[in-house]
């Protein structure tokens, strides 16, 4: 059996560029390490803030490096340049607009902006994409959200199962 691939994408014009270091990406690849078991291989990779570049990094991380799952991180904002929501709608066969809803319900309780963000889920083949917003304090409070649900929907749409650390848990 193959091992399972999990595609990270970061999304920035700045981190793309050299200019900071991406923060957004550790930040989605240390929560991964904490709450998947058993074996999975990242494939990291960022971006800049231009849809048909994001839309080859997430045909390319779903169709030719076969990966099950790819979270983006970053460009979900109402920013002109921020893009990430329409590359991700653009890829997808079928939309999951309940993961986006569940993060940004979660998020608006500490941050009021929250309800600013953008972020869309969608189904590539058997390839779950999942877009979380930039920041490592919300990414870890978006994938709470919605991490219990997201092996279930990649093993429902032919992909493979995911072993999780410990049992999911929904925040109340």
């Amino acid at each position: 059996m193959a091992i399972p691939r999990i595609g990270i994408l970061t999304v920035s014009d700045r981190a793309s560029r050299g200019e900071y270091p991406d923060r957004s990406g550790p930040a989605v690849r240390a929560f991964l390490m904490e709450r998947l078991a058993g074996r999975w291989e990242a494939l990291e990779r960022v971006v800049a803030d231009e849809r048909e570049a994001i839309e080859a990094a997430l045909a390319e991380m779903a169709d030719r490096q076969s990966c099950c799952l790819v979270i983006t991180t970053g460009g979900t904002g109402p920013h002109p340049r921020d893009v990430t929501p329409e590359a991700t709608a653009a890829v997808c066969d079928r939309l999951l607009p309940g993961i986006g809803e569940r993060m940004r319900a979660v998020s608006v309780e500490s941050v009021p902006t929250a309800v600013l963000s953008r972020q869309v889920a969608g189904l590539r083949g058997s390839c779950l994409v999942v877009n979380l917003p930039g920041s490592p304090r919300a990414i870890r409070q978006c994938l709470d959200a919605v991490f219990a649900a997201l092996p279930h929907a990649i093993e429902l749409a032919g992909g493979p199962e995911l072993e999780l650390a410990s049992p999911p848990e929904l925040p109340h």
